[in-house]
C-alpha cells in the first residue's frame, strides 16, 4: 500500500479522449480512476482535438471521487512534448506515459513536469510494457518520488515478447511478479494490464482475481462493463473484513501476552499489519 493514505485503484478505464460521449458518460461510471487517453485510442489527425478535450476535462471538476489521469504520446513521438505541456498545464492527478524502459527517462519526465509547471498533485505514471522495461523495473520503480504508479502494458509486453496470449498468461506471469516486487521495494501502486475479450466475462472475472492473488492494486479496463466486476474482485469481501477486525482486536487484546491466537491460529505483527490493510482498503472503499 505504501505510505499515506490509501487511494483506491481497483478500476482503471481507459477513455479516448477525442469521444465527446465517452468523455460525458465515464462522469457516471463506478470506476475509481480515468485514463484520458490521447495514445493508442486516438488516430493521428484527432490528436489535437483530443489533446484539448482531455485536458478541458481534467481541469472541469466533473467527475467526482475518481482519479483523472491523461495518457500522454510516448517519449521520442512527434505528439510527445505538445502533449506533456498540455497536460502539466491542466494538472490532472496523474500522467500516464508509455513505454518507460529505464530509471533515465522517469528522472527526465519528472524533469520536464517541473519545468512545465505541473502542480505538485499531478503524478507520473509509467507504463511497463517492453523487456527492457521488465529488466530494469526495479530501478524504474525507485528513479523519482513522483512516480506514483507503474502501469503494466500486457499486449505490448506479449507482443514484444514473440509470445501469446492465453488463458492463465503463463508467458508473462515472470514479468508480472517481478513487476509487483519493484512496486512494493518502491512502495508504489501498480495495475494490472487489460482484458481484450469483452465478449468473455468470466475470464476476465478470473484475471482479476488472478492479478489480485499476485499483488496488484487494481486493473486497467478497456470497457464499463469490465468496472463492476474488477470492483468487486479488488474489494475485501464481508469475509474478509469480520476476520481481520477479529486479528486486528485479538492482537489489542493480548498486547503483552507473548502469545497471541484468533480462531486457534496464532497471530503475529504481519498477520496484523495484512488486516489492518484489508480495513484500510474497506474503509476507503465503502
Amino acid at each position: 500500500m505504501g505510505a499515506g493514505v490509501y487511494r483506491p485503484r481497483r478500476s482503471v478505464l481507459y477513455m479516448p479522449a477525442a469521444n465527446e460521449r465517452a468523455l460525458e458518460k465515464a462522469k457516471t461510471i463506478a470506476c475509481d480512476a480515468l485514463i484520458l487517453d490521447l495514445e493508442d485510442a486516438v488516430a493521428p489527425d484527432l490528436k489535437p482535438a483530443a489533446r484539448e478535450k482531455a485536458c478541458a476535462a481534467a481541469q472541469s471538476g466533473d467527475y467526482g471521487s475518481r482519479e483523472i489521469t491523461i495518457r500522454v504520446n510516448a517519449l521520442g513521438t512527434q505528439w510527445h512534448e505538445e502533449d506533456l505541456a498540455a497536460a502539466c498545464a491542466a494538472g490532472p492527478d496523474g500522467i500516464v506515459v508509455p513505454k518507460v524502459n529505464t530509471p533515465k527517462e522517469v528522472k527526465h519526465l519528472v524533469r520536464a513536469m517541473t519545468r512545465l509547471g505541473a502542480p505538485p498533485r499531478t503524478k507520473l505514471w509509467a507504463m511497463i510494457e517492453t523487456p527492457e522495461a521488465i529488466l530494469r523495473v526495479a530501478k524504474i520503480a525507485r528513479a523519482d518520488e513522483r512516480l506514483a504508479c507503474l502501469v503494466i502494458g500486457t499486449n505490448d509486453l506479449v507482443k514484444e515478447l514473440q509470445a501469446q496470449h492465453v488463458p492463465g498468461r503463463a508467458p508473462v506471469l515472470g514479468a508480472l511478479s517481478i513487476a509487483v516486487l519493484a512496486a512494493r521495494r518502491a512502495g508504489i501502486a501498480i495495475l494490472d494490464g487489460v482484458f481484450n475479450d469483452v465478449s468473455d466475462p468470466a475470464g476476465f472475472v478470473a484475471e482479476c482475481h488472478q492479478g489480485r492473488a499476485f499483488g496488484f492494486d487494481g486493473k486497467t479496463l478497456i470497457h464499463p462493463g469490465q468496472v463492476e466486476p474488477c470492483n468487486a474482485a479488488f474489494s475485501p469481501s464481508s469475509d474478509e473484513v469480520e476476520q481481520a477486525r477479529g486479528i486486528v482486536a485479538a492482537w489489542r487484546d493480548g498486547a503483552g501476552t507473548g502469545v497471541v491466537t484468533y480462531q486457534g491460529r496464532m497471530i503475529e505483527s504481519l498477520h496484523v499489519e495484512t488486516a489492518e490493510r484489508v480495513l484500510a482498503v474497506h474503509a476507503a472503499i465503502g
